[in-house]
Order: structure tokens, then sequence, then C-alpha cells
């Protein structure tokens, strides 16, 4: 099945909470997510540059860190996401007022606007979508080995159905943990993830690609 980006929010067995992006692709495959200056983002791999010509929203920060939340996202959301949370609004209102201003993406595809924000200590997570016919933010609870997501297309609502299996025992396996681990395996179309992972007091962060 094809669900396009994913977000996903999870615990590891150990306890460690995660936040998870995964790029599925199509259409723009030639992509990699890379670390900047503390945070993720996904570029176009050498010799693709031109691609951004085709699609300005091929490029992003995919993941972002704050003092205390992880933020994963499919787009230029993922900024202002962390820095409004980073004032003390809610996480909700800031999925809500975010989510809601920016709206879908408007491309050949109506490209939902998908995120999850992720505590570095705490049991429950958010994850948020604007598609163009609704916005849906809602809490999540973690729960060790499991991670619940969201994804552009099919899987496009926060649904508790929406879980897989999950661990890992660092940021990179985390990472590739979306390419072959449990239900991500059965996504068609990966191209390049990100994760934060709680390491001791502070989130790490990894990539991986095919």
């Amino acid at each position: 099945m094809y669900i396009g980006r994913i977000v996903a929010v999870g615990r590891t067995r150990g306890g460690a909470n995660a936040g998870l992006y995964r790029v599925s692709s199509r259409s723009f495959p030639n992509r990699k997510a890379v670390e900047l200056s503390g945070h993720l983002a996904i570029v176009p791999r050498e010799g693709h540059e031109a691609d951004l010509q085709k699609n300005p929203y091929i490029t992003y920060n995919c993941v972002r860190l704050t003092a205390s939340w992880a933020v994963v996202s499919n787009g230029s959301q993922t900024d202002p996401i962390a820095e409004k949370i980073e004032t003390g609004m809610p996480v909700r209102d800031v999925l809500a007022t975010v989510l809601g201003a920016l709206d879908y993406e408007k491309d050949d595809y109506n490209t939902p606007r998908i995120a999850g924000v992720v505590p570095l200590a705490g049991d429950t997570a958010w994850l948020g979508i604007v598609r163009y016919d609704a916005l849906v933010v809602k809490a999540v609870a973690l729960e060790a080995g499991r991670a619940h997501y969201l994804a552009t297309y099919e899987a496009d609502d926060v649904r508790d159905s929406q879980s897989s299996d999950f661990d890992a025992s660092d940021a990179t396996g985390a990472a590739r943990f979306l390419f072959d681990g449990g239900a991500f395996a059965g996504f068609k179309h990966p191209v390049t993830s990100a994760a934060a992972l709680v390491e001791g007091s502070h989130f790490a962060l990894a990539t991986w690609i095919v």
C-alpha cells in the first residue's frame, strides 16, 4: 500500500519517546534527510536540485527540537510549530493554529500537511493533519513498544487502528524502523527517513536513506 509521507510518535520497549518522519514518494524520490545545525531537513540529492523548480514543497525542515519537545512534519509548518511551542502555547492549540493557517499544500494532489509532537518526558504526544476537507488534532497516549502514525494518503486521519509495534536501540535504528519494521514495512516507495529519540536527558537525531 502507498500512503505517502508518514509522521509517527512512539515509545521504545525500553521507554524512550520518539518522533519519526518518512518520505515515501513516487513523483520525487531523489531526496534525502540531512542534519543541519541541530535539526533535520529534507533536501534534493546531488544532481537533482532542479526538482525544486517543479515543486516548491519538496524541501523543508522535517524535525526540529525545543527544550521539551520534538516536532516532526512534512513541510514548512515544522518551524512555526516549534517556535510557538517555545513560547509556552499549548501543543494542541499550536497544531490547530499553524496547520489551520498554512492549510493543505496547493500542489497537484492537494497534499495534506501532517505533524507529530512528542515530549522529551511525558506520556502524551500529539498528531495533527489539515486536509482540503478537515483539520484534525488529537492527543495520543504513548505506550512502550508502540508507534502511532499518520500519513498524507489513506491513513489521513488520527485513528487508533493506525499503530505499529516499535522498538529501536538508538536514533538511527528508529529512523530505519520506518523502512522495514512493523507495519511500516508494508508501505511502498520509501525514500528517506528521520528520527528524534530520547537518549538520557536529550533527543538524539538520526537519518536513514535507501
